[in-house]
Formats: C-alpha cells, structure tokens, sequence
C-alpha cells in the first residue's frame, strides 16, 4: 500500500510536467524556443491565486463541474498500479470504474459548458461526446483484450505480475493495445491530431472551447485535470510496453518516471509531425484506433 500511495503522489506531483514536455519537443523539432517545460506549473500557481466571476445565467452545476472533473480523474488514478504490483484502491471490476469514472467526469464537464447558455461552448460540447463515444468504444475494447489475456477483472490484475506471464503468448495483442490507447490518448487529452491544446479559435477547438468561461482556481482544476488524465493514460501504456514489475520500488518509480515523460515526448513528436485533422475526418482516426484495440480482442479469443 505504501508503495501504491507513494506512486500515485509521484504521478500527480509530475503531471504537469507532462504537457511541457510534449509542447517543448514540439517546439524543437519545429524550429521554435517554446515555453519552458515547467510553464503549466507557473500558470498553476498563478491561476490559483486569482479571484471568480461567474455569469449570472450560470448555476451550480459550473461550478461543481471543475471539481468533479479534476477528482474522478485522480480517483481513476488510484485505481492503475503504477508501481506495477497494486493500486490504491483495488477490488474487481475496477476496470469498468475506470472507464466510468472517465466519463462521468466529461458529463458534467459537459453540463458546465452547456450551462453558460453559448453557442461555441455547445458546439463544442457537441464535438466532444461524439468523439467521446468512440473513445470509449476503443477502451472497452482494450479492456476486454486485457481481461481475456490475464484472466482478470481488476487492473491491478491486467497490469500486473499476470500481464507479464501472458506476454509471450499475446504480444501481438498487446502491441495493438498499446498502440490503440496511445492514439486515443491523443483524442481524450485534446492532443493533436484530433485538438489543438495552443489553438484559441472557437470554430476549431473541441475542449478548450467548453473552458472559456471558466478562470481562476477552477480553470488550474481543469488544466490539472488534464494533466493528470495525461499522466495516467502514459502509465497505462507504459505498463503495456513494460509488462514485467519491478523488484523494488525505486526502480519501479524510475520506470514510471521515465516512462510517462518519454510518453509525453512521442507525443511532442507526433504533434510535430502532423497537421490537425479536418473534423469530418476524426471519427475515421478514432474509429482506426478502436479497431486496433478491437483486433487484439479478436486474437486472444480466437
């Protein structure tokens, strides 16, 4: 448990560097300075200190929704082994909770954005449960691939000790598993080529256009939150390509460590490589990815 808890501070201590990193290596392979990898923490604290104006059409569901957003996603957290033998909170099914967890977060990020009564804020309330829904679908499917590889209903148990034993039998399910959860990585933390975290046209931004309206300690729990959800989508693919645990826990720490930065940097690389891509085009993207997932579930059944 020590461990467990140890490992969940550290993610979410190093979750706003994640975001840095990814927009650094953008900048380098760019030809551009860029903001230094430390900026999200900058803007945290300034965030935080600021005061709230709310609009008076606006009830309490916009100012509850930065608060449930920024806890599901750490509650979610508590529930991955980071340290790759247990989480905080394990019982089976959990994998399900996950997931649900997720989601009930992006309800009432969505009501949030709906409650200010603004057409761009809709529209891109609109943009993002539909591209969610597909989301999802790929990590049901991912899910399911790993529950019938491992024999288990908890991800302690898919991303632990058994994980490891099943590898040599289900590598190439894995490998699409791992792949399909990066590319929809990119999709739930508005990562290109599916959004644009630097864009400020509403007519293009699917996320950054439901948190216009939101400023001070509740825009920092959303940025937060958006690390953190970073953060933990990195560790599950990092537990993915290193399915072994470690022996001990500060080589299980340096793992994490390393991994989710080198996570956030294939991130930096794809967001510098491709162009964002047309909206009528994204659910093809997302669609590819679910497939992905949906095949490794095809190969372990069979």
């Amino acid at each position: 448990m020590l461990s467990a808890i140890l490992s969940l501070a550290l993610l979410l201590m190093l979750a706003p560097l994640l975001p840095g990193v990814a927009a650094r290596t953008r900048s380098l392979l760019t030809g551009r300075r860029g903001p230094p990898v430390h900026q999200l923490y900058i803007d945290l604290w300034k965030l935080m200190r600021r005061g709230v104006v709310y609009s008076e059409t606006t009830t309490p569901i916009f100012r509850l929704a930065p608060i449930v957003v920024a806890a599901t996603v750490v509650i979610a957290a508590t529930l991955v082994p980071l340290d790759r033998t247990s989480s905080v909170l394990r019982f089976s099914g959990d994998a399900v909770a996950f997931a649900y967890l997720l989601g009930l977060g992006r309800f009432l990020l969505v009501l949030g954005a709906l409650d200010t009564g603004s057409s761009f804020e809709g529209m891109g309330a609109s943009r993002e449960v539909t591209f969610a829904s597909i989301v999802e679908l790929g990590l049901f499917f991912a899910i399911a691939t790993l529950a019938v590889a491992t024999q288990e209903l908890s991800l302690s148990g898919m991303l632990g000790a058994p994980l490891g034993r099943h590898w040599a039998q289900a590598a190439p399910s894995l490998v699409m598993v791992a792949l399909g959860l990066f590319s929809l990585l990119l999709a739930e933390c508005a990562r290109v080529p599916v959004d644009d975290p630097s864009t400020h046209l509403e007519l293009t931004m699917i996320h950054e256009v439901m948190v216009l309206d939101h400023g001070g300690p509740d825009l920092a729990l959303l940025l937060f939150a958006g690390a953190a959800k970073l953060a933990v989508f990195s560790a599950l693919v990092v537990a993915l390509i290193v399915p072994a645990p470690a022996r001990s826990l500060p080589v299980a720490l340096a793992i994490l460590v390393a991994g989710t930065v080198g996570v956030a940097i294939a991130v930096g690389v794809v967001e510098s490589a491709t162009a964002r891509l047309r909206l009528p085009t994204v659910p093809l993207y997302l669609a590819g990815a679910a497939a992905l997932a949906g095949f490794g579930l095809v190969l372990v059944v069979r």
